[in-house]
């Protein structure tokens, strides 16, 4: 036999060999235990006596008990429409009630203010000139009306001569006293209109004297309102605010909008998480129930605590007008430096609790119309028993009865049940 024909038979029966062991090894693995003793720890669970605790899973948002909000001062008057900001607080640093957190460009009111005082003393220097001047007018006014009255007296006097005198002078006595009497009469009137005039000019002025002390104290205001003081003692929290390159934090030196938030104080000490409750779920919360919070951000932290307030009127949705939800605050117990606002948290809410009850996994029970089952282990086998299960919680189930502590059930038992 030659070595080409040697080659055509040896090719097919090692390809007959590796086809034969891989089928002998998807037989054996089909017929094996599908969880035999000695495999993987969570397989199989020891049932054991311990506190059933009925929870509900709820997801919500750390925030400060005590916090407030700093923002750039809002001006009084007209008044640019943004603020440099000259200094600000680093973030993180721990304040004290007074301690200066931001502090904004403050010339420009400053320069208003002092402006305004220069036309405030102005106005007042107008306002005494016009006064002495209304003085002297009307000084000189009652001593023309004087005289007009003395000229009015000395013509009825001669008017008295006239049945003595010839007629000639006797008309001209006359017409002097009535001359006299005409300018007494004009006198009186356009002394009563100066008056009024002088009042109404002097009234203008001390108008734009009171709008100028108005314009000059807004300015002194706008510029003590450019240094913020921390009203409580907390951490200091920079905000942040949109900019050409996206949401960033405020710096030194940038320009910001009068109303526009700047920092936050959080007293780190006492914190709560907010969260939304659905509607099925509110019966079960109390205010004083039991709650542990963890952190998405922070797996291995948990934090205990309980539930403060719940809102007695459930909130509409944005997104849709048919959704609604209960707010639901749950004060936590101690603190810790990651422990910050904004963070989401996840709670647990302990709804109930069952001492030395037997519990099992809940993959373990396996649920077939109104009957409960178990696979339980003897040795390398095992067998279905039947079981009374009371309540189950997210990730636990309460049995009253057909399982003893020390029993070995299986895990994932449906799955199980279904490759079988």
């Amino acid at each position: 036999m030659d070595s080409t024909s040697t080659r055509r038979w040896v090719l097919p029966l090692i390809v007959a060999v590796a086809l034969g062991a891989v089928a002998a090894t998807l037989f054996s693995a089909r017929n094996a235990d599908p969880d035999p003793v000695g495999g993987p720890r969570d397989s199989t669970y020891t049932v054991e006596k311990r506190d059933f605790v009925r929870t509900l899973r709820l997801s919500g948002t750390v925030e400060a008990v005590e916090a407030t909000t700093v923002s750039a001062p809002r001006l009084s008057g007209p008044n640019a429409t943004s603020l440099v900001i000259t200094r600000l607080v680093r973030a993180g640093t721990t304040v004290g009630p007074g301690d200066l957190l931001v502090e904004f460009d403050r010339q420009a009111q400053l320069a208003n203010a002092l402006d305004r005082r220069a036309e405030l003393n102005d106005l007042e220097q107008q306002i005494r000139r016009r006064q002495a001047e209304e003085h002297a007018a009307q000084a000189r006014d009652d001593s023309e009306l004087k005289q007009a009255d003395s000229a009015v007296i000395r013509a009825e006097l001669e008017t008295a001569k006239n049945e003595m005198i010839p007629k000639i002078q006797a008309e001209k006595n006359t017409q002097a006293l009535e001359q006299a009497k005409a300018r007494r009469e004009q006198l009186t009137k356009t002394y009563d209109l100066k008056r009024k005039a002088a009042r109404a000019d002097l009234r203008i002025l001390e108008i734009r004297r009171d709008k100028a002390d108005n314009a000059m104290k807004m300015a002194e205001t706008n510029a003590s309102r450019m240094e913020v003081r921390s009203p409580i003692a907390g951490l200091a929290v920079i905000r942040t605010m949109w900019k050409s390159q996206g949401m960033s934090e405020i710096l030194e030196g940038e320009e910001v909008r009068a109303g526009v938030p700047v920092v936050d104080i959080v007293n780190p000490s006492k914190m709560r998480v907010r969260v939304r409750v659905n509607q099925a779920d509110i019966n079960d919360l109390r205010v004083g129930q039991q709650v542990r919070v963890g952190l998405d951000a922070y797996p291995d932290l948990t934090f205990r605590g309980r539930i403060s307030q719940i809102s007695p009127i459930a909130v509409t949705s944005t997104l849709s007008p048919k959704v609604r939800y209960f707010v639901m605050l749950a004060e936590l117990d101690g603190s810790h430096e990651k422990l910050m606002p904004d963070l989401t948290a996840y709670m647990d809410v302990e709804l109930s609790r069952t001492p030395s009850a037997v519990v099992v996994p809940r993959d373990a029970i396996v649920i077939e119309g109104d009957q409960s089952t178990v696979r339980v282990r003897q040795g390398s086998r095992a067998e279905t028993r039947e079981v009374s299960v009371s309540a189950f919680s997210a990730h636990e189930a309460l049995v009253t009865s057909g399982l003893n502590p020390g029993d070995v059930v299986e895990r994932n038992a449906a799955t199980r049940a279904r490759s079988r």
